[in-house]
């Protein structure tokens, strides 16, 4: 009896333990902007030693249940391109199946290390001054044909903007869909180099365009998760509760705060976080 009440406390402790860690990667993912996966993971796996495969499979639910909340907001503001998004969403969701078909063979210490290295580049890339595009001088012959081309409204007025070099994102995007599917995290950078460096979006359009593929993609690579059994409701549950709820309150907060020393601060403990995960990996700690 005295064996099964401590069994049972130390499930409430540790549930206890990721719903808060959740809620604060959730709360400061979306104050900088890199999502809740790129602190919970690290959590689970360096701090509860928790599988990293279980880690990404639990990442990968919140993702969906984030990104589905925050998607339709966006949607009914017409910030959302929706024929981008579906048109992407082609390439995330084969690149989303394919890394986690990859990830259920790769060994974990690799998948630490790639994860450390993309969590480096997304801290750094979240540091880089956003540029706003919204030029109409041309568009590529692929928006043309697709028909992506659109407008968005900018405090009150909806300003146009054409879509360039399509098939470049496209690949991005694929790209970024299989990061996506491996390591369980919403490969935001990689989507930002897709939609605003090389389709020239403006910033809001290819945020809340990211932010609607998101779920979807997630949903695809959580498909191969659940398959193989790496989702476990004890610890996915929790996690996807805990960054649900630090999202809604961060994205609150950030209307009001001001994030720019944040950033700082967050992309030098994710970068820690990061450079904890590589080493790990390389001296086969996982």
């Amino acid at each position: 009896m005295k064996w099964f009440i401590f069994a049972a406390m130390s499930v409430l402790i540790f549930t206890l333990i990721v719903l808060v860690g959740a809620f604060l990667a959730g709360f400061l993912g979306s104050l900088t902007g890199l999502g809740g996966g790129v602190i919970i993971i690290p959590l689970l796996t360096l701090g509860l030693g928790v599988d990293i495969h279980y880690a990404i499979g639990a990442s990968i639910i919140s993702v969906i249940a984030t990104s589905t909340g925050s998607a339709a907001a966006y949607v009914k503001e017409g910030l959302t391109n929706m024929r981008i998004g579906m048109f992407l969403e082609i390439a995330t969701t084969v690149g989303a199946i394919l890394g986690a078909i990859i990830a259920v063979y790769l060994n974990a210490a690799y998948v630490a290390v790639i994860f450390g290295c993309i969590l480096i580049f997304s801290s750094m890339m979240t540091l880089k001054k956003k540029v706003d595009h919204t030029t109409l001088d041309y568009s590529s012959k692929g928006a043309r044909f697709f028909k992506l081309n659109g407008s968005y409204p900018n405090q009150g007025v909806e300003t146009p903007y054409a879509v360039k070099n399509v098939a470049g994102g496209f690949f991005m995007m694929l790209f970024a869909g299989t990061l996506s599917g491996l390591l369980g995290i919403g490969s935001g950078a990689l989507k930002v180099i897709a939609m605003d460096n090389i389709m020239r979006l403006p910033f809001k359009v290819s945020t809340t365009t990211s932010n609607f593929m998101m779920g979807v993609t997630a949903a695809a690579s959580a498909v191969v998760y659940l398959h193989r059994g790496q989702i476990d409701p004890g610890i996915a549950m929790p996690v996807c509760i805990g960054v649900l709820i630090g999202a809604t309150v961060g994205a609150k907060v950030l209307v009001k705060a001001k994030t720019d020393k944040l950033k700082i601060v967050f992309a030098v403990v994710v970068t820690i976080l990061a450079i904890q995960m590589i080493y790990k990996g390389l001296s086969g700690g996982f």
